[in-house]
C-alpha cells in the first residue's frame, strides 16, 4: 500500500480539488425525511437517521471530492448505537473510495496511546475502526505523540497534529510565548521534524498539521515553517474562513493542504441561496451545489486551481 501523504495527493489529484467534506450530522438540523418524526426519538433511531444522512452525503461527493472527515462526537453522544453506526459510515466512505480522516483528537500516555492508535489508525482491515488518518492532540509530549506516528508509519496511516486551531479561544494556550515564540510554532517545528521523517514520494510526510483557516497570518507563517507536513484546515466557511484566507496553506504545485468544510455543505440546504433554490426533500442537490461552489471558489482563489 502506498504511504499516507501518497495516498492523499493521489486523491486529490483524481479529484483535482483539496476539499474534505465534514460529516457532522447535528440531529437537529437533519432534514426532513431523513430524522425521525413525531416526539422524542431514542438514540438508536437518531442513530439510524445520523448514518442514512452521513451515507446519504457520501453518495454525493464520493465522485467529487478526495475525502471525508467524520466528527467522532456527534456519533459518540448517541451512545452505542452511535458508536455502531460511526463504523459502518467509516466502512462505507472507504468503499466508494473516498479517504476518512477521523476526527477524535485523542492522545494519552503508553500503552493507552498505542491503544488509541491501534484500535482507530488502519483501513483495509489494519484496525477495527479502519481510520486512514486520525486528529491528534499534541500537549501531552512528544513521548505522547510516537506511538501515533509508529503505528501511522506501520499502516501507511497518518495523523494530523493540532497546531493552530481555528477556534476563537484558542489562543489562551497555543500563542503563550516560550524563549520568544508563541506555543504553537514550537509545536509546528516538532510536527514538521516527524514529517520530515516520515516523507512520501510526494514530498510530505505521514505526520500533519491541524492549522485553521481563521488565523490567515499564522497560517502563511507555519506554511513557511513547515515545508514537509500536510495541512488540514478547519475554518473554511460557516466559521468565517474565506478562499483567500486559505490561499498561503498551498505550495506552488497546489498541494499541501485539505479544506474541511462541514456545515457550509452538508447543511446547505438550510442557508440561502441554496434553500430558495432547492427544498428539504432536494437536500443532496444543496449538497452537491454547495461542494461544486467550494470547489469552483478554491480553483479561482488559489493555487490548487493547478490541481485541475
Amino acid at each position: 500500500m502506498l504511504s499516507f501523504p501518497d495516498r492523499l495527493e493521489a486523491a486529490i489529484g483524481r479529484c483535482g480539488n483539496p476539499v474534505l467534506v465534514g460529516l457532522d450530522p447535528r440531529f437537529e438540523l437533519l432534514p426532513e425525511g431523513v430524522a425521525p418524526s413525531g416526539g422524542v426519538a431514542e438514540p438508536s433511531s437518531m442513530a439510524r437517521a445520523c448514518g442514512d444522512f452521513c451515507r446519504g452525503v457520501i453518495d454525493v461527493v464520493a465522485p467529487l471530492v478526495p475525502a471525508v472527515k467524520p466528527q467522532a462526537a456527534f456519533f459518540e453522544q448517541l451512545g452505542p448505537p452511535g458508536m455502531a453506526v460511526l463504523a459502518e459510515v467509516i466502512r462505507y466512505a472507504g468503499e466508494r473510495g473516498l479517504l476518512v480522516i477521523l476526527d477524535g483528537k485523542r492522545n494519552d500516555i503508553g500503552s493507552t496511546a498505542v491503544a488509541y492508535a491501534r484500535g482507530l489508525l488502519g483501513s483495509q482491515g489494519q484496525s477495527p475502526w479502519g481510520a486512514d488518518a486520525l486528529t491528534v492532540s499534541p500537549y501531552l509530549g512528544a513521548d505522547s505523540l510516537k506511538p501515533f506516528v509508529d503505528v501511522a508509519v506501520e499502516r501507511a496511516a497518518g495523523i494530523f497534529v493540532l497546531v493552530k486551531t481555528s477556534n476563537p479561544g484558542g489562543g489562551m494556550f497555543q500563542d503563550l510565548l516560550s524563549d520568544g515564540r508563541p506555543l504553537y510554532r514550537h509545536v509546528g517545528a516538532h510536527v514538521e521534524q516527524l514529517a520530515a521523517e516520515t516523507l512520501g514520494a510526494c514530498g510530505y510526510g505521514a505526520i500533519g498539521a491541524v492549522v485553521g483557516a481563521t488565523y490567515p497570518g499564522q497560517l502563511a507563517q507555519l506554511r513557511g515553517e513547515m515545508p514537509h507536513a500536510w495541512f488540514l484546515v478547519p475554518g473554511f466557511g460557516s466559521q468565517g474562513g474565506t478562499a483567500e484566507d486559505v490561499a498561503a496553506a498551498f505550495d506552488d504545485r497546489g498541494l499541501g493542504a485539505i479544506i474541511i468544510n462541514s456545515r457550509g455543505i452538508i447543511f446547505a440546504h438550510g442557508r440561502a441561496p441554496y434553500s430558495q433554490r432547492f427544498g428539504p426533500s432536494q437536500w443532496q442537490r444543496a449538497v452537491e451545489a454547495a461542494t461544486v461552489e467550494m470547489i469552483e471558489r478554491l480553483r479561482a482563489e488559489t493555487p490548487a486551481g493547478k490541481l485541475g
